[in-house]
């Protein structure tokens, strides 16, 4: 502990001293009560019993006057002189907007100046810019850090809980933000505005809200002329990173390409702190005319089209403070209603037009899929009735055919074989098929198992055994294997392969006998034995011719 107090004199946490850092990076200069309002809202609700505002102010806001007081012993911040009720008035140093882009996860240049001087002149601005941003945010309480106070303490803090939300954390806040007509980002030129706040909130659906505050001493004709300085920085374009040029404000700052369906410029939002001699009730209506050519959109079907045009709203800062963002406190010009922010911002009228376009669209639709589903369906139906209606039926029992019985029978492909019955169904043929078969001889009846030779049918003349043509006898398997010869090699072919043995010996004999003096060659004898002299030939050279 003695390290800690050595470090942080004060006794401040790193809580407290990191809401310092997030709140003054984001406002740049603030009182500790509004850095205490911002940071920790749950002390809002304690020190109840103490006897004045006064005391109640300074112990809740003891724990982050310990922390700038720390700060400022590492130079991270300093005393900016005070407000018109005597408020001391804190900014950061520039190594405390250093330390500060770390918490606010900003880029250095992006941070812009320390504020110094601002509490010269009492700092009415950017005290009215610093009650906007609370008015906007409306920070919640933690609950989980109230269980050890009293039950009025933690009835009040769940009020303010169960109250409307606002837009956005600290961190979606901007403040004194330059946004050069000409020149750069971080070298602005002449004819430029500077926003008093701009708002990121896209998950709270606000993508961009640039927000100006007045305390009531501008006319309606300096307002104009803040506002033709925005009109000029939305219409300025610059080349992005892939060459092309866009609005320059696209390259800072993220937002949909269309709002609410129109290609236009972000919305601008006048907050009047009435402070000064100048009544908003008649600034507001003489401004709408002097900027009607910047925000007054064109007529279409059933909604206005705001292309090129800047929504430009209006609301009192005491309005703002009590209802929040949700409340129908907001007024866009040429409007005759008040509405809540997002509607004051959106084109509602447009997008229930184009949400009833999109519903007819999807009625269509769907009925068009019916109405096709239908058809497909009917021809369908057609088609099954007529191929039905098609569908063979059995010459035997008049049953008709089934799928697959009447593909085989009209299959006609080549490859395919034709079917030997097409006219019966399968049991009708199955029965015709058997009563053709012939009843087997009682020699096939006690046949013994064919021979491995006759089961390799690849290349035999008869794959099946043969019956004779003339007794209709089965061959047997010696006379089957002899026709079976397709003459390669040194045995002959059989001169007779559709008889059997025994009608190929009697064909032989009947011939023979009819035809005595036939000149067929017969059968050539077998060759005499070896063994057997051969007659010596008696020479017949032409010297033995002389000789004789």
């Amino acid at each position: 502990m003695a390290g800690k107090r050595k470090t942080n004199p004060a006794g401040s946490t790193n809580s407290y001293r990191g809401d310092v850092l997030r709140v003054l990076g984001a406002l740049k200069v603030a009182t500790t009560d509004q850095i205490q309002r911002i940071g920790a809202p749950h002390l809002t609700f304690r020190h109840a019993d103490k006897p004045t505002p006064s005391k109640q102010k300074q112990a809740r806001t003891a724990s982050h006057t310990a922390a700038l007081s720390d700060m400022r012993g590492h130079g991270l911040s300093e005393n900016g002189g005070s407000t018109e009720t005597g408020d001391s008035l804190r900014n950061l140093t520039p190594k405390g907007l250093q330390a500060a882009s770390y918490e606010l996860q900003r880029p250095v240049t992006e941070m812009g100046s320390t504020a110094r001087g601002a509490g010269s002149s009492g700092a009415s601005h950017p005290m009215a810019v610093n009650e906007t941003v609370i008015a906007m945010l409306r920070p919640k309480p933690n609950m989980a850090r109230l269980t050890k106070d009293p039950a009025e303490v933690r009835a009040a803090a769940q009020a303010a809980v169960d109250a409307p939300d606002g837009i956005g954390t600290i961190a979606s806040y901007w403040t004194e933000v330059p946004l050069p007509a000409t020149g750069t980002w971080n070298a602005p030129g002449k004819g430029g505005a500077q926003a008093d706040i701009v708002l990121t909130a896209p998950q709270d659906r606000v993508p961009l809200l640039f927000i100006e505050v007045d305390n009531c001493h501008e006319t309606a004709e300096e307002l104009a002329d803040k506002l033709e300085k925005y009109a000029r920085f939305f219409r300025r374009k610059v080349k992005d990173t892939d060459g092309r040029e866009r609005p320059m404000w696209r390259t800072r700052w993220n937002a949909p390409a269309t709002w609410s369906g129109d290609a236009i410029h972000p919305p601008v939002l006048l907050v009047f702190n009435r402070i000064g001699e100048r009544n908003p009730n008649r600034t507001v209506p003489r401004l709408m005319e002097l900027t009607r050519h910047l925000w007054q959109g064109q007529r279409r079907k059933g909604f206005h089209d705001y292309d090129g045009r800047i929504p430009i709203i209006a609301t009192g800062l005491n309005q703002l403070r009590e209802h929040g963002p949700a409340g129908p406190v907001f007024l866009r010009f040429g409007r005759d209603h008040k509405q809540h922010l997002w509607e004051a911002i959106g084109n509602p009228r447009r997008e229930a037009v184009e949400a009833r376009a999109r519903e007819e669209t999807a009625r269509a639709q769907e009925e068009h899929r019916a109405k096709v589903q239908r058809a497909a369906q009917e021809q369908a139906a057609k088609q099954a009735a007529e191929r039905e209606a098609r569908r063979p039926v059995c010459a035997g029992c008049g049953e008709k055919f089934t799928d697959e019985r009447w593909q085989v029978a009209q299959a006609t492909d080549w490859g395919t074989p034709k079917d030997s019955h097409p006219q019966l169904c399968d049991s009708c043929k199955a029965g015709a098929v058997a009563s053709a078969v012939p009843t087997p001889s009682r020699q096939e009846e006690h046949q013994e198992p064919l021979p491995d030779w006759a089961k390799q049918t690849d290349l035999l003349r008869f794959p099946r055994r043969p019956r004779c043509t003339e007794c209709k006898a089965a061959f047997t398997d010696e006379r089957w294997k002899a026709v079976n010869r397709t003459g390669w090699g040194p045995v002959p072919m059989e001169a007779r392969p559709t008889l059997c043995g025994d009608c190929d010996r009697r064909y032989d004999t009947d011939w023979t006998e009819a035809w005595p003096d036939d000149p067929r060659p017969q059968p050539k004898e077998q060759p005499q034995e070896q063994d057997q002299a051969v007659p010596e030939q008696r020479k017949t050279g032409w010297f033995s011719r002389l000789r004789g």
